[in-house]
């Protein structure tokens, strides 16, 4: 039997991301996803800062070197990310995003030694068919994506995977260490690149709560895929962490009024019983 708090804490971490990326979307539709990620990088770093006292860290040279590398894929995902779902459409470019995330740390994860049983086998392919289902919308076929779009969903998915391989990597006794680091260079990153491209950036102003909000909750969601993964599989918590365009969609639905159809409903319930074969790995 799998590990029932790793499951628990994969699926809030799936959670979190989703809400994290429709606000962050929503966030660079209003102002240049520069201006986005320079509010949302530093509320993170924040909320990690504020977890020091109470979850520990150590800043190992192991832990700086992971944590360093997860800051810069982290920069690159912000804002790959949050550019995609601007442009849209997200009901196209999430999935796309998604499985490119997690097949990277699914390989890697197998290639270091991790085995699944015969229900994590079809648990892990059925997690990744329900991402599909669940972030197709109705009009997928109609609403194609530019090459643009696309090619950036590619480098926020591989960006997004490259993260979390390198914060699993960081060592297990280091507590929010990588998290701090990652994100302090994360911000250094950002501040450098906005202040290179300062005359392409426009004069509109952030929408700051809701790319605060984003960054708060793409911490909450980088914690507890950590800590999930320090208590279980990279690949099984990578394949359920993917699930965030769950929370994407939903919020999309509520928001936006982005209509909600059958297949959707066929993913939800193919991602319910992906869950349950992977916690029978």
């Amino acid at each position: 039997m799998y590990p029932v708090l790793s499951l628990l804490l994969a699926l809030g971490s799936s959670l979190a991301y989703g809400c994290a990326d429709f606000l962050g979307g929503l966030g660079a539709r209003r102002a240049h996803v520069l201006r986005t990620v320079m509010v949302a990088a530093p509320a993170s770093l924040t909320v990690e800062l504020l977890l020091w006292p109470f979850l520990g860290a150590s800043f190992a040279p192991a832990t700086l070197a992971w944590g360093a590398a997860s800051g810069v894929a982290s920069a690159a995902a912000f804002a790959l990310l949050y550019r995609t779902l601007a442009i849209g459409p997200m009901n196209v470019l999430s999935p796309v995003t998604a499985l490119v995330s997690a097949m990277l740390p699914v390989g890697v994860g197998l290639v270091q030694g991790e085995h699944l049983g015969p229900a994590g086998l079809i648990g892990l392919p059925l997690a990744l068919g329900a991402v599909v289902l669940v972030s197709a919308g109705q009009g997928a076929k109609s609403a194609r994506p530019s090459p643009t779009a696309l090619l950036l969903a590619l480098g926020a998915g591989s960006a997004i995977a490259l993260q979390l391989v390198f914060l699993h990597q960081a060592p297990s006794d280091s507590g929010v260490g990588p998290l701090i680091v990652g994100r302090a260079v994360s911000c250094a990153v950002t501040l450098a690149a906005a202040g290179v491209m300062s005359r392409r950036l426009g004069p509109d102003k952030p929408a700051y709560a809701l790319s605060a909000t984003a960054g708060v909750l793409d911490s909450v969601a980088n914690l507890l895929f950590l800590l999930a993964a320090r208590s279980g599989d990279l690949a099984v918590v990578a394949v359920i962490t993917a699930l965030y365009p769950v929370g994407t969609v939903l919020l999309a639905r509520g928001v936006l009024a982005e209509r909600v159809h059958r297949g959707q409903l066929v993913g939800l319930g193919a991602a319910a019983v992906a869950v349950s074969l992977l916690a029978l790995t």
